[in-house]
């Protein structure tokens, strides 16, 4: 099922809630079933989230409940990006630190501040919209010599599938994390993988993460 954009806010706004979530949990804060938000985004029963539903997970997540509206007014909707001079575009930047190694914790999702690109080569180069990008910065060595400490990545929450494989940014059930990921043929589960020898890789079943989005361009300090 393709994603709508109340279904993908959803999946961040559950995956970078301080303190840590999941679906399930959300789920039965709500007064659900344990399944309800897993069958709401990945097989789109209820169709729309009930008001009673709304609020609730709005409340337990700590957004406006206008961020989980079909159509959000314009009013309340985050401001995400700002176009400035002819040609360019602003990217917010947000303070997610996304663990590249063992125990790094998670920070609440905030405004960072503004990064600024070229319009045409974020579109045409990155084959990116402005709408669907973030930056945040990587923490810890397992994607060495890859991704380092302090990189900053561009982060397409758009592209969820690993297909074609690449680097993603997910939720694997205990934090955030800046992984290897490639869909293992024939099966329902997900090669999670780090580019550093010394951690090991692993599998999820690709319901039990969350895949916040792909990452598509990163910047070092030299």
């Amino acid at each position: 099922m393709k994603l709508d954009p109340i279904r993908r806010t959803l999946i961040q706004l559950v995956a970078l809630r301080d303190p840590p979530t999941d679906l399930k949990k959300a789920s039965l804060a709500i007064g659900r079933n344990h399944a309800y938000l897993h069958q709401f985004i990945h097989r789109g029963t209820p169709r729309r989230l009930p008001e009673d539903a709304r609020h609730a997970l709005a409340a337990y997540l700590g957004v406006p409940e206008a961020r989980l509206r079909d159509h959000p007014a314009e009013e309340d909707a985050p401001p995400q990006i700002a176009i400035e001079p002819p040609g360019v575009v602003a990217i917010a930047e947000v303070k997610v630190r996304a663990a590249a190694g063992a125990g790094a914790l998670v920070e609440t999702e905030e405004d960072g501040g503004r990064w600024h690109f070229p319009l045409d080569w974020l579109r045409h180069d990155l084959k990116a919209r402005p709408a669907d990008l973030r930056i945040i910065t990587i923490d810890g060595d397992s994607m060495e010599p890859l991704l380092q400490g302090g990189d900053k990545v561009l982060v397409d929450l758009s592209r969820t599938i690993p297909s074609p494989p690449g680097i993603f940014v997910l939720h694997d059930g205990f934090g955030l994390v800046a992984k290897q990921l490639e869909r293992l043929p024939n099966t329902d589960s997900i090669s999670i993988r780090s580019a550093n020898p010394r951690y090991s890789a692993y599998e999820r079943a690709a319901e039990e993460i969350t895949i916040i989005g792909r990452v598509i361009w990163f910047a070092r300090r030299m």
